[in-house]
């Protein structure tokens, strides 16, 4: 017989749109945000003399970003955003584990 219950690290279909939506509602107004910060800097790089204190500025933005990116794939990469729920239950076996190992009886097991 088949069973009806999913595979451990499996999503529906319904949370991955939902994710994807959330991530869009966080990462466009982010990114608009950078994109015009860092168009500010490029002016005040190319419109005032003394405007070569922005390539300080500029340089962090962008090796920040790059590094965020790479983060970002390599997380993506290594299935970190597969299953977001088992890191909780990890922690909480884990707790139980040390609590027993302790002789701690906190009773709301």
């Amino acid at each position: 017989m088949k069973e009806n219950t999913p595979r451990l690290g499996t999503t529906k279909r319904s949370q991955v749109v939902t994710t994807i939506i959330f991530a869009l509602v966080i990462l466009i107004p982010s990114f608009l945000g950078f994109a015009n910060k860092f168009r500010e800097f490029l002016m005040i790089y190319r419109g005032e003399v003394d405007g070569v204190f922005a390539i300080t500025p500029i340089v962090n933005y962008l090796l920040a970003s790059l590094g965020f990116f790479f983060l970002f794939c390599w997380a993506i990469g290594h299935g970190m955003f597969r299953d977001i729920e088992r890191p909780k239950y990890t922690m909480l076996d884990n707790e139980r584990r040390l609590d027993v190992e302790d002789g701690e009886d906190l009773g709301w097991y």
